[in-house]
């Protein structure tokens, strides 16, 4: 197989999940041809059956057992053989054109990479309020990484990864701001912009919302703010990695 993709997808006990994301990958790949398009599926310390579901959909499957998101998203691309590198959370959805869009960005040779920006599968007054708390506090931080920076779906070329080093394994969280910022940086030595997708978007799903209430992110500011450090680990586990 001639792999022009690789989509990495992080995955902790996403049984509920990880079938929508595959099927979502999979018709995304019919407009760049099925056989160009590899899925690693990253089992991160997963005790359900989101390993045999991946496998049910022709995705490989590698384990991982860091508690570091960052960790699990390089596993996942060291082990990759595309060109082509799309990371995507296993609680969302491409669309249908995504990887069209994406090959067409990275072989007009004009962006190093980019984001994708995401929509909730609902939404409330509780999550539109939510989202704009996040947004403000996070100003700062993109301010200082010279303004905003698009994520949720990340893309890229696999020799850029490696120019950058990956993703901050010393970060347990905010390290995708981090990447997105140092792909900018790196793609700017060479003249290419760090782009987001304009025709495409991600699906994400509003479960932590739906687990813990559509205000939790304001009731719970003081949490919420120690997440936008990067480096508190004891907060990074309340509210991503002891969760599930």
């Amino acid at each position: 197989m001639n792999t022009a993709f690789t989509v990495v997808i992080p995955a902790y006990n996403e049984e509920k999940y990880i079938g929508k994301c595959l099927r979502a990958v999979r018709n995304a790949a019919k407009y760049v041809a099925p056989d160009n398009v590899e899925i690693i599926v990253v089992a991160n310390r997963c005790t359900d059956r989101t390993a045999d579901i991946a496998r049910r959909y022709g995705a490989r499957v590698i384990t991982n057992e860091d508690r570091c998101i960052a960790a699990v998203r390089n596993a996942g691309i060291k082990a990759a053989k595309g060109k082509i590198i799309v990371t995507i959370d296993a609680d969302s959805r491409m669309t249908k054109y995504s990887l069209a869009e994406i090959r067409s960005k990275l072989e007009s040779r004009k962006y190093v990479g980019g984001g994708t920006n995401p929509k909730f599968d609902r939404m409330s007054l509780g999550i539109a309020a939510s989202t704009l708390y996040v947004a403000l506090n996070l100003i700062p931080v993109m301010l200082k990484n010279g303004g905003y920076l698009s994520g949720a779906m990340f893309w890229f070329n696999r020799s850029d990864f490696d120019a950058i080093g990956g993703f901050d394994e010393t970060l347990v969280s905010l390290e995708d701001m981090d990447f997105a910022k140092r792909m900018k940086a790196h793609g700017k030595k060479s003249g290419r912009k760090y782009g987001t997708l304009k025709k495409s978007y991600v699906l994400t799903s509003s479960r932590k919302f739906d687990e813990f209430g559509d205000w939790y992110l304001i009731k719970n500011r003081r949490l919420t703010k120690r997440i936008f450090t990067g480096k508190d680990r004891q907060a990074a586990d309340m509210f991503y990695y002891n969760v599930r």
